[in-house]
């Protein structure tokens, strides 16, 4: 039986299903082990942290989720697979308003993520051009 998005546990549900499959994707996981290596519990308490302070607005993340992902080798393929893996995620486990909110947010976390990746790819290469 599925259910909503509503404690600390739930996110952790929410982040250690998406985490398991986003290491197994033939795109993401390679690129997820080579920034993450063995620092895997790190990160997932980090996620963890994000996304309740997301959903359950239990302010427990500090930080700048963009600026890891900055000079990542990424691009729309990549963003429009975890946002796949995401929305399946939360499709399989979860259902209620919590669980649309996280299928939201990650969208316009995509999004954002998108246009700020395109901008900085502006700069660099309008940078280039002025050698």
């Amino acid at each position: 039986m599925k259910k909503d998005i509503l404690h600390l546990d739930d996110i952790k549900v929410l982040v250690d299903t998406f985490y398991g499959k986003a290491r197994q994707d033939a795109l993401l996981g390679p690129i997820f082990e080579g920034v993450i290596e063995d620092r895997w519990p790190e990160h997932l308490d980090k996620m963890y942290r994000f996304w309740q302070t997301i959903l359950l607005e239990e302010h427990t993340y500090n930080g700048s989720p963009f600026a890891p992902h900055a000079r990542l080798p990424l691009f729309e393929q990549h963003f429009e697979r975890w946002l796949a893996l995401f929305h399946e995620t939360v499709e399989e486990v979860f259902e209620g308003e919590k669980a649309e909110e996280a299928r939201w947010r990650a969208e316009k976390m995509a999004e954002m993520f998108q246009i700020k990746r395109e901008l900085i790819r502006e700069r660099e290469e309008a940078r280039h051009g002025d050698i």
